[in-house]
């Protein structure tokens, strides 16, 4: 399998013209003169576009070519007004490049990247609108994309989620592109070819068009895959084709016969000059670059000694790896930390459907409740109640900790009359812990740090509940 990837820019404007790129507008209202190829018009290059491409250049370490040059790539649907879409062939602004993954055993898989090269995005046929009838939204008319090619260098699924997963970070840790695949931001084309083990040819390819959900590529696949099978086991031959996914049905098919660049007729755009950059325009360029994923991730390993399960998950996001490292300088407890935000912070987010970035829990605000459990002002108990509270008003989570008296009881006799009265009230368990082994007295001495813990509303200290509880049930024994 090889894959084309069609990633929206996060540019405001389009590629060649000043209308808008947001989202969602109505019918036709993001479209200008340009857009809609009246007489006369003609483009003007987004130079932000151009950044934008450079930047995923540096970040797979690939070739950035010198010149490149725009290209008119002619064919015929409603939804492109000119009759050809601006895009690049011969010179694109990516050369070749290695995107590197890890899979689930964490092993390293190579992708090449064949090339990178950008484009304008075609209208939208819309059939929902009219009755037998179709219409056409040229808002994305224009929207400026990035079409990432690979070798076809897949072998299964597994690779082709992975990849799509770490290109999906890389480019939002960039901001190149916000990558949302339900609004159209990235695309995914899957080219699919199936030879008998020990050849060495490839064998003839089908191209799934525009596929916008993980679990859709990961169906899509699997339907083609086993399609092929059942075509060349009855002796048939592969028709090189383009084919699209039908989600409800949960099939491919036919939409037409494969087109070579021939079909295209190709030619350079009369109307835009080829781009020339500079080592200059590159270097500013790479300084400018944020930390990628890969290089955070070798750093939280190395500076925060956490798992590696945590450095994946605390770096599978440029907000969630920020969010992180300000909770760490607040509380100084990294592992803590990544605690916390996993099993606590991000569990709501996925609960109530909310990004990082919507938390309403900050990082500042988090990090000063932790550090009060690493000075054991309060304890982790309390502070989950705390967590609770602040996430549904807001409030600072040392003044909630004052207001509310919930500092952790520290009075070694206050605890150890505690301990008393729960060991005279439990003479059962008691008799129980002294008559067994060491492995079921762990077990009992817990339950007895449980009923301590609750007749003191979570606040004694735990540490000194344990030994105050240790000290007097050896006493008896």
């Amino acid at each position: 399998m090889g894959l084309e990837v069609h990633l929206q820019l996060a540019t405001i404007s389009k590629i060649f013209s000043g209308s808008s790129t947001t989202f969602g507008g109505t019918p036709n209202s993001q479209a200008c003169s340009v857009d809609l190829a009246m007489p006369g018009t003609l483009p003007v290059f987004n130079e932000l576009a151009l950044k934008f491409a450079v930047m995923f250049g540096l970040g797979i370490d690939a070739e950035i070519n010198k010149i490149s040059v725009f290209d008119r790539k002619n064919y015929f649907y409603p939804d492109l007004p000119k009759g050809y879409q601006i895009s690049q062939l011969h010179h694109p602004i990516i050369g070749r490049g290695t995107f590197e993954l890890f899979l689930g055993d964490k092993t390293i898989y190579q992708i090449g990247i064949t090339r990178a090269h950008l484009e304008e995005d075609a209208g939208k046929s819309v059939h929902s609108h009219f009755d037998k009838e179709s219409g056409i939204d040229l808002n994305r008319a224009g929207v400026p994309l990035l079409e990432i090619v690979t070798d076809p260098d897949f072998r299964s699924t597994e690779q082709v989620i992975s990849y799509l997963k770490a290109l999906h970070i890389l480019v939002t840790y960039l901001g190149i592109s916000d990558g949302n695949m339900a609004e159209g931001s990235m695309r995914c084309d899957v080219n699919i070819s199936l030879r008998e083990q020990g050849t060495d040819s490839f064998g003839t390819r089908t191209e799934i068009k525009n596929i916008n959900s993980f679990r859709f590529i990961e169906r899509a696949i699997s339907f083609e895959t086993n399609r092929q099978i059942d075509i060349l086991e009855d002796g048939g031959e592969i028709i090189q084709e383009t084919r699209l996914y039908d989600s409800e049905l949960d099939e491919t098919r036919s939409m037409r016969s494969k087109e070579i660049a021939n079909d295209y007729r190709y030619f350079p755009e009369p109307d835009l000059l080829p781009i020339h950059i500079t080592d200059d325009y590159i270097s500013k360029i790479r300084d400018s670059m944020p930390e990628l994923p890969l290089a955070k991730r070798s750093r939280f390993l190395e500076t925060y000694d956490i798992t590696e399960y945590d450095a994946d998950v605390l770096t599978s996001s440029r907000e969630i790896a920020d969010y992180y490292e300000e909770v760490v300088t607040t509380c100084m407890n990294p592992k803590l930390a990544a605690n916390w935000i996993q099993t606590e912070l991000l569990a709501k987010l996925n609960k109530s459907e909310q990004s990082i970035s919507e938390s309403p829990v900050s990082a500042k605000k988090l990090g000063l409740l932790l550090s009060k459990i690493v000075d054991e002002t309060i304890s982790g108990k309390i502070a989950k109640q705390v967590f609770s509270v602040i996430w549904s008003t807001g409030e600072d989570p040392l003044l909630l900790i004052e207001k509310r008296n919930l500092k952790q009881m520290d009075d070694s006799n206050e605890i150890e009359s505690i301990v008393q009265k729960v060991i005279d009230q439990n003479a059962d368990q008691v008799k129980q812990y002294l008559s067994t082994d060491e492995q079921k007295r762990k077990k009992l001495l817990g339950y007895f740090v449980g009923q301590v813990m609750k007749s003191s509303n979570g606040k004694a200290n735990p540490k000194a509940v344990n030994q105050i509880l240790s000290d007097k049930l050896s006493e008896k024994s």
